[in-house]
């Protein structure tokens, strides 16, 4: 085992503030720095997902204080393969953004790149800590650096876009807030595995106000509706590989935190079917609405809070089929979305509107960057061989399985338009003629690798989805498995002093 879990914490958030000091010596390790601290901790979330898988969830404590009384963070078959999902995603998006713009000069890098380490660090933070005002902290450090990050280009409408991230993020810490406040005051912890034992004791009004609060406050961020109206802005102004962050990183911390709340917190009857109505309102209107939209990353948005429904509703069936569905749409979206976000960037670099009618005939001139987003557009609607007809089929699989068969009406219906407005982008790129105002910007090197990596991702687990099943079966039986989960940090420990 390489590492341990703090340090996915630890060393993102120090090389944030070392950054600036290090680029005082020279100027490229500004860029350099965060490439060797993600790899460092892609590198180390991967040993311990192996460890976890052959040996069991560890659990470590800080400064020597046991929960429920001190700082714990639980790295388990769910965890692990979150962390390692989200590190592994973020060292793309520093390759990608290695120059991605080459008039960035050093000061306006500087502030990317450090603002990129608080994202990594405090979703990875959300993800394996086991204490609910903690995850309320890592929430925030997140949510700062998107912020600062969607208004990262001057002159634009970023500065409006990451003022309502910004206003609904505000709301989001208030809700939090609320909802931290009311399960102390009447369970005295905020342990979450302490909290899990104690909420039977919990009067039902004060439970069922605390979950509304935690689903109002964590919503946000897991973009489901209505609380998701920051999100196609913020995706649309904020700079391509950042779009991917939030697509591959950002979302999937709040989803995790919005089924932990659920699945191992409270036991308020009827909240898989909230989840499954909401996942379902979700998934309806967004992807309704990106079929209607004339700029390509605004579509893009949309298309993946649409998918983000679609994954509230697989949580929402609260099966372990149903669980298993949810994490290999999340891994997917993790892997296809970034390769859109990151192509499209590409195909529209020197537009200013970055309009869908502007990728006319690219295909002749940008063949390689044509073909990825083509491949991710193929396998996000879920066409066979690609890897999201695996997912899609999951989900559909334990719908049936619980004769849902209004839900699979609905998912196939919800499809039929993603396929149409997809085929749409890419019928443009390869049967339309190039407008003669537009040149074409070729990919840098980097860039190449990063969305290669991707692409090959996908075609692998297309071709062999057994690939990733084993840790996807692992992990959603450590989220359906609460009873495991309380006595693993409440009988077990590993300190920090020892």
């Amino acid at each position: 085992m390489v590492g341990s879990p703090v340090l996915l914490i630890a060393i993102p958030l120090l090389a944030a503030f070392m950054i600036p000091l290090l680029g005082m010596i020279w100027k490229e390790l500004v860029r350099i720095i965060p490439g060797l601290v993600l790899a460092f901790m892609m590198i180390s979330s991967a040993s311990m997902l192996m460890y976890v898988t052959n040996n069991g969830t560890i659990i470590q404590t800080l400064a020597g204080w046991e929960a429920p009384w001190g700082i714990n963070l639980v790295f388990s078959p769910l965890t692990a393969f979150l962390a390692t999902l989200m590190t592994f995603m973020g060292f793309i998006v520093w390759l990608y953004s290695y120059r991605f713009k080459r008039n960035v000069d050093f000061e306006p890098a500087k502030k990317y790149f450090i603002f990129l380490m608080m994202l990594v660090a405090g979703a990875v933070g959300i993800v394996i800590t086991g204490d609910i005002f903690n995850q309320f902290v890592f929430i925030e450090i997140t949510g700062i650096s998107a912020y600062a990050l969607t208004a990262f280009y001057t002159g634009r409408n970023s500065a409006e876009a990451s003022f309502k991230y910004l206003l609904m993020g505000a709301l989001s810490s208030s809700a939090l807030l609320i909802a931290i406040a009311i399960i102390y005051s009447q369970l005295g912890t905020l342990n979450m595995a302490d909290i899990a034992s104690k909420i039977h004791l919990m009067p039902a009004g004060y439970k069922v106000t605390a979950l509304i609060f935690f689903m109002m406050g964590i919503g946000i961020e897991a973009e489901i509706f209505p609380l998701n109206g920051w999100a196609p802005d913020a995706y649309t102004e904020a700079p391509g590989p950042i779009g991917a962050a939030f697509a591959g990183i950002v979302v999937k911390a709040g989803v995790y935190a919005m089924v932990r709340m659920v699945f191992t917190l409270f036991d308020v009857s009827g909240a898989m079917d909230i989840l499954l109505t909401i996942g379902l309102i979700t998934l309806i209107v967004a992807e309704t609405a990106a079929i209607r939209q004339e700029k390509l990353k605004r579509m893009l948005a949309y298309s993946s809070i649409g998918q983000m429904g679609l994954v509230f509703v697989a949580f929402g069936i609260g099966t372990l089929e149903g669980v298993y569905a949810a994490l290999f749409l999340m891994l997917n979206h993790a892997i296809i979305k970034p390769l859109l976000f990151l192509s499209g960037s590409q195909l529209v670099f020197n537009s200013k509107e970055k309009l869908i009618k502007e990728v006319n005939g690219l295909g002749k001139y940008m063949p390689f960057t044509a073909v990825l987003f083509a491949l991710g557009s193929f396998a996000i609607v879920g066409l066979p061989p690609f890897a999201g007809f695996w997912s899609k089929l999951s989900v559909l699989t334990a719908a049936a399985n619980e004769g849902m068969l209004l839900i699979i009406a609905l998912i196939l219906i919800v499809s039929v338009i993603e396929i149409v407005y997809y085929f749409r982008v890419v019928n443009r790129i390869y049967f339309f003629d190039k407008a003669e105002d537009l040149i074409p910007q070729k990919p840098r090197v980097n860039a190449v690798i990063a969305m290669s990596v991707l692409g090959a991702i996908i075609l692998i687990i297309g071709f062999n989805p057994d690939v990733v099943s084993t840790v996807l079966h692992n992990a959603s039986a450590d989220l359906m498995d609460t009873p495991q989960y309380i006595k693993n940090v409440l009988s077990a420990g590993q300190s920090l002093t020892n």
